[in-house]
């Protein structure tokens, strides 16, 4: 049975109107079992992503103690964290679109044979989506109808988790605490803003081959080639 979101737990607070991102707006999404759609996910407690990739240093012998070139390396897959209060009706599992819980057989890592897709919606304040939202990455939010309308069109920045699998979870029944929480650790294939087109030579900014109209050299002291195009600001 689908994922049920109108109740109580799920009721929509307001939250501070500042330029400072506050997670308050931070909308998490997903396939919920029985879902057509995008699905927010509530009572997340924490929802944090980590990426790193080594950066390998080319020396030459001769050189004296020099670094020639940093080579950045393969990107090792994204981790997220994704911890909720368990619900009787809505565990992890179910909320990213497993069978578990009372909806089927789902208890364990081992029953998962396909991946999820995750929605991350970082929602501007009114004041920041009137004056400053703009981008490819921006589209409008997703919003609650309710008493009361915003100033403007409420902008949000997206990002989707695609390919998503859980690598690790864990629920922990204490005796001194009543609460129960759900903590799971989730390994990302790929990441996206959903609009832009990706490719090899796609503009990720600070190109020392831009036309004069764009970055140009100016943007990279190592790039201009020790020209008068070095833009260091200062004086001979």
């Amino acid at each position: 049975m689908p994922v049920k979101n109108n109740n109580y737990i799920y009721r929509m607070g307001t939250a501070p109107n500042t330029r400072a991102a506050v997670s308050q707006k931070n909308k998490i999404y997903s396939y919920a079992v029985g879902a057509s759609s995008f699905q927010q996910i509530g009572a997340v407690s924490e929802f944090s992503f980590d990426e790193s990739r080594t950066i390998d240093a080319i020396r030459g012998v001769g050189y004296g103690d020099q670094v020639a070139e940093l080579i950045p390396g393969v990107t090792e897959p994204m981790t997220l964290t994704l911890n909720k209060t368990l619900l009787y009706n809505a565990n992890i599992f179910q909320v990213v679109g497993y069978k578990g819980g009372i909806d089927g057989l789902v208890r364990s890592l081992r029953h998962h044979r396909w991946p999820f897709d995750l929605k991350q919606e970082l929602v501007f304040s009114e004041i920041s989506s009137k004056e400053e939202a703009v981008g490819p990455g921006v589209k409008n939010a997703t919003i609650q109808s309710g008493p009361g309308a915003p100033i403007t069109t409420i902008k949000a920045l997206f990002t989707f988790f695609e390919g998503c699998w859980l690598n690790s979870y864990s629920a922990s029944f204490a005796s001194d605490s009543a609460m129960i929480a759900e903590n799971s650790q989730v390994t990302v294939t790929d990441i996206i803003d959903g609009v832009s087109q990706y490719g090899e030579f796609v503009d990720t900014g600070l190109s020392p081959g831009a036309s004069t109209s764009g970055a140009g050299q100016t943007y990279s002291i190592r790039f201009a080639g020790g020209t008068s195009a070095l833009n260091t600001g200062l004086v001979a």
